[in-house]
């Protein structure tokens, strides 16, 4: 077989939904189809991509890789400029919209084509959730998925609104053999002689509020790196003991990682769908928050880690308006 973009779409769907029958259904295939695919693509790289168990599929360690250049393939591949046919067809309308480092992401994008068939989705990579509001204060931007914590508000002029998709915990990511890989949860000044690997300045309130929770529980972070790659390479780091990290709750680990709750949940993180009043109809919006939500729920029910908190008592706060 000739390996095609269609192929890389579905390894990156089966990866992020960790079931080849959810990855079906967002891709529009029938579970049969999507899993004779797949058996063909594997057979294309020689070995198996994904390890089969009770609750779902697991990237192998190669496929780790082949997804992660699929990934960036496919983002290429969706980031090239497409001009309307001149052969009579109606062109649709762009839509531009920028996200951050979320998983919420993939899920909304093909969501939110099934909503908007009208609408060409047009998607760039922006971590700074600050850029991110000044190109959609410049109508570069139409639409984006940025984030802001509790208590600081993103800012922005009244040509913009928002509205908050969710509030989650951030949780910690520490390999498989740290010291604390027995805890529940773990506390923050725990930590204090750890090496941390955190994002940069996002414009938004972080890396302070990591600092701002430090600092109460009485510590400043011995040794810290600035990281700003993908999340395969941020935890693979982990894995090997290099470090830990806050991470989003809702991340899927890999091998050698474990995710644990933070004692006394002291960080918080908000996703957010902001906007150009002037550029979006309030359908086009709707649509757009729906489909955010939704994949935020999907994620939900497929991370074992957020639901053993919130049945701890970690409670989960649910999808707030605010403009």
């Amino acid at each position: 077989m000739e390996l095609e973009i269609r192929h890389l779409r579905a390894l990156c769907a089966i990866a992020d939904s960790g079931s080849v029958g959810r990855a079906a259904a967002t891709l529009g295939y029938s579970q049969q189809a999507l899993s004779g695919q797949l058996r063909r693509i594997e057979g294309y790289f020689g070995e198996p991509l994904f390890e089969r168990g009770p609750s779902g599929v697991e990237p192998t360690r190669y496929g780790l890789e082949v997804v992660a250049r699929a990934r960036e393939i496919v983002a290429g591949v969706d980031a090239i400029p497409r001009r309307p046919s001149t052969q009579g067809a109606v062109a649709r309308e762009t839509l531009r919209l920028a996200c951050t480092n979320s998983p919420v992401l993939p899920g909304m994008l093909a969501r939110a084509r099934a909503r908007l068939p009208q609408r060409a989705l047009n998607v760039s990579s922006v971590y700074a959730s600050s850029q991110m509001v000044e190109l959609l204060e410049n109508g570069e931007l139409d639409a984006a998925i940025g984030v802001d914590y509790p208590g600081q508000d993103l800012r922005h002029s009244g040509a913009l609104a928002h509205r908050v998709v969710a509030t989650e915990p951030s949780f910690l990511a520490l390999s498989a053999g740290h010291r604390l890989r027995r805890r529940v949860d773990v506390r923050l000044s725990e930590l204090a002689d750890d090496e941390w690997f955190l994002t940069p300045d996002d414009g938004a309130g972080w890396p302070g509020v990591f600092y701002a929770a430090c600092a109460a529980d009485g510590f400043t972070p011995a040794v810290v790196h600035e990281f700003l790659g993908d999340q395969m390479q941020l935890q693979r780091m982990v894995a090997d003991g290099h470090g830990v990290s806050v991470v989003q709750a809702t991340i899927r680990p890999i091998p050698g990682v474990l995710v644990k709750p933070l004692s006394g949940t002291p960080l918080w993180c908000r996703y957010l769908l902001a906007w150009r009043r002037d550029s979006l109809s309030a359908d086009v919006v709707e649509a757009l928050y729906a489909a955010a939500t939704a994949a935020y729920r999907d994620l939900i029910t497929r991370s074992p880690h957020y639901q053993a908190w919130a049945t701890r008592g970690g409670g989960v706060t649910s999808a707030s308006d605010q403009s």
